[in-house]
This record gives structure tokens, sequence and C-alpha cells, in this order.
């Protein structure tokens, strides 16, 4: 069976990159649910399980789709085009393929008369299969469409790194004052404007919140002195 992966996943121009787009459809009605990336590595995945697997830009590592959410997606067909360079997936979606909710990423409808754009289709709700911080960080990266005369977020992405960087350390000043002061009520409340904050500027730099958690992971057994002098060495 790796023998055969191989042959096909060699069949791939990998040479006009290490990233290659994937068109995700459904297979009963055609409708393109969203586009992807795979490398060599979530190809051979993807070929293996029969389940869509990805190269995440913004995490900076391979996911199974609907690890998270559990909206999996089984192929059932995959395309390779002329150029060797795109492939095209159909598959049995489970649930959405979006993380909005939505049944497909192209829910964002231009209608060119108007010159207006519109979203389409009901979204279900996600807030049960998503942390807090990852439902923050999307709402975050949808906010820099926004505009910043609406938008507090949108307003602290205007101001560029300056404007973000000055409030940062604003937000982490107030919350080493409520750290003096005792308040364990404060304390709380200062802590979340500034992880707030803090999640702005990551997302002002396309720097997903999963690659924060990898980082607190890979420290996990590793003595704090240890680790510090490890950076101090780099």
């Amino acid at each position: 069976m790796f023998e055969k992966i191989d042959a096909i996943t060699k069949q791939v121009d990998w040479n006009k990159s290490s990233l290659i787009p994937a068109v995700i459809q459904r297979a009963d009605t055609g409708a393109v649910l969203m586009v992807g990336f795979v490398n060599q590595e979530a190809l051979k995945l993807t070929l293996q399980t029969g389940f869509m697997h990805y190269f995440s830009r913004s995490k900076e590592r391979i996911w199974k789709k609907g690890e998270t959410s559990g909206h999996f997606q089984k192929v059932v067909e995959a395309f390779l085009d002329c150029d060797n360079d795109t492939l095209l997936f159909k598959v049995v979606q489970e649930g959405a393929a979006c993380h909005t909710g939505r049944q497909s990423c192209f829910y964002r409808r231009i209608d060119f008369a108007k010159k207006t754009m519109e979203d389409i289709g009901q979204a279900v709700d996600m807030n049960e299969k998503y942390s807090a911080l990852d439902r923050l960080y999307h709402i975050l990266q949808e906010k820099k469409n926004a505009s910043p005369d609406s938008s507090y977020t949108a307003s602290l992405y205007a101001k560029g790194d300056s404007g973000i960087c000055k409030k940062i350390i604003e937000e982490a000043g107030e919350f080493v004052l409520a750290l003096k002061d005792n308040d364990k009520s404060q304390i709380v409340s200062e802590c979340a404007d500034l992880v707030y904050h803090a999640l702005v500027g990551l997302s002002d730099k396309n720097i997903s919140v999963d690659l924060v958690r990898s980082e607190i992971k890979k420290r996990f057994g590793v003595s704090g002195l240890d680790e510090k002098k490890s950076r101090n060495r780099q």
C-alpha cells in the first residue's frame, strides 16, 4: 500500500511549491466547501486514512480536519489537475466545513450589481467545539475586515505595531497593579484584558494561538531554569 501511495504522491509537482492547494467539494452536490493546503506528509496521511489532512500555515503543523470540532471529511474521490499542482477532493462532510459553523467557507456573497457583500447560509453553534481562546482568535481574525469606526479591535489593527504594543504594555501594567492590590475580581478582569490584547498582537501577525499552546506543551516536564538557560544560549 505504501509503495502505491508514494507513487501517487510523486505525481504531484512539489518543485513548484511544498504546499499544494486542495479544493474540497461535497461529493453529493458538488458544492465547494473550502480550499486548504497539503504538503507531502498531509497528502500521504489523507491517502492512508481516507480522511482529509492538511498542513495549517497558521498552526505550522499537520492537522486532521475535524480533530477539534468532530466535523471530519471522508474522501470519496480525488483528482490531480493537468499541471500537477492542484488537487481536488470530493468528500462526505460531517457537520460544517467552516470554523464559523457554516456548511461552506465561501459564505460571503459579493453582489456585483450593488457592489455589496452579504453573509448567506445559517451557522450552527460551534461554541462547544472550540476553546474560548480559539474562538476569540477566530473572531479577532474576522475583525480585520471590520471598520475601525465600528470595531474596537479593528481600531487597534489600524494603529499598527506601535499602537498594539503600547496597549499590551498598558494592560500588563494594570494587571500588575491589580496583583499588588490583591483584589481577586480585579486581577481576573485585568488578566482577561491582557490576554485579549496579547491575542490581538498574535492575530495581527497571523500567529495562531495553537502555536503558543504547542510551545507550552513542549515545556511540560522541563525545568524552568533549564528552559531559560537554553534560550539564553541561542
